[in-house]
């Protein structure tokens, strides 16, 4: 009995490691500093009167509000996902301009498969911040995936930066770091792979690969369900 008592106690708060992350994902994903941004450029470009980019940007805007809040379930399909991400760059993409390019390679085949909702775009961001926007002349951000071994890989690489050997050690030891509690501060990649891992058990995950002047790759690995 204390064991069982012991089990539903663990369960109980992983569950609430998952919404607390959840939460703070949604947050991140509509702080003030990016909202500001957004709202700013699409006041200028309609003191320019450039009706079609004013469109298209309250558009991804509401797009990615729509697909972050309105599905209440932690399991959402790709596709949802894929949806937010675009709204984020295509957003980003008015901000940074020609600096900034992005590709979508995902087959339709897969848009069905069942995955953590927030779980992508925090990748992408960080992929922009950290890779991108610190190179310089004009990047790519890169999101494909596939099926492996009854497995769903997704890649979300960019060409930026990248990160020294010693920075890329540390990264994969936050990554690797202790399962028993989410961060307080930020949704960086080890809330990404606690809330997987959480989920899904300690055989899925990310996995983190760079090389300094040349790119990141995020690697992430869930059970492929529809």
């Amino acid at each position: 009995a204390d064991r069982l008592e012991e089990l539903m106690e663990q369960s109980r708060r992983e569950q609430e490691n998952l919404k607390k992350s959840e939460l703070r994902a949604l947050q991140a994903q509509i702080n003030p500093h990016f909202l500001y941004n957004t709202l700013d450029s699409i006041v200028w470009m309609a003191e320019m009167n450039k009706t079609q980019d004013v469109v298209d940007m309250t558009m991804a805007l509401s797009n990615l509000f729509r697909s972050s809040i309105s599905d209440p379930n932690e399991l959402v399909p790709l596709e949802t996902e894929l949806k937010n991400i675009e709204s984020y760059l295509t957003i980003q993409k008015y901000r940074y301009a020609d600096k900034l390019n992005f590709q979508i390679d995902i087959p339709a085949a897969l848009y069905g498969c069942r995955v953590i909702k927030l779980m992508l775009q925090p990748l992408v961001e960080n992929a922009l911040y950290h890779g991108i926007e610190k190179k310089r002349g004009g990047g790519t951000i890169r999101v494909c995936a596939d099926v492996k071994d009854g497995c769903l890989v997704v890649q979300v690489a960019d060409d930026g930066c990248g990160m020294t050997p010693e920075k890329l050690e540390e990264v994969q030891r936050e990554v690797a770091g202790d399962l028993g509690q989410i961060s307080e501060g930020g949704f960086g990649l080890p809330n990404i792979q606690k809330r997987i891992q959480l989920a899904y058990g300690a055989d899925y995950g990310i996995h983190v690969s760079s090389r300094l002047g040349c790119g990141t790759r995020v690697t992430l690995q869930i059970p492929a369900k529809s």
